[in-house]
């Protein structure tokens, strides 16, 4: 009675520490996926020429609050509307809008 009793508990506590494993290894992997789209931020006068025009021609009376880019080329943009609000817009490096959420 007293071997089957140990053995059970052994069973438990391999089977907790198994588990507890597998649960850390997938916290490393979903790391990876979150860093994958960073941002770095630039100075407005590292935009490329297609990006002010657009800039330009959708937001006429907006401010340029802040500007990043990625390493794919693409420009994440901080516009600060007339009516005092931010809006983040996303444009690739040619001048065409990248719709995020």
């Amino acid at each position: 009675m007293k071997n089957s009793l140990v053995l059970f508990l052994m069973a438990i506590g391999v089977m907790f520490n198994v588990s507890a494993m597998n649960v850390s290894s997938l916290k490393e992997n979903n790391l990876e996926i979150i860093c994958a789209d960073e941002y770095v931020k630039i100075k407005s006068s590292e935009l490329t020429p297609p990006v002010i025009e657009e800039i330009l021609k959708q937001y006429p009376t907006s401010k340029l609050g802040a500007a990043y880019k990625n390493k794919s080329g693409e420009f994440k943009l901080i516009m600060v509307l007339k009516s005092g609000t931010r809006r983040t817009v996303y444009i690739d490096q040619y001048g065409n809008w990248i719709n995020k959420k």
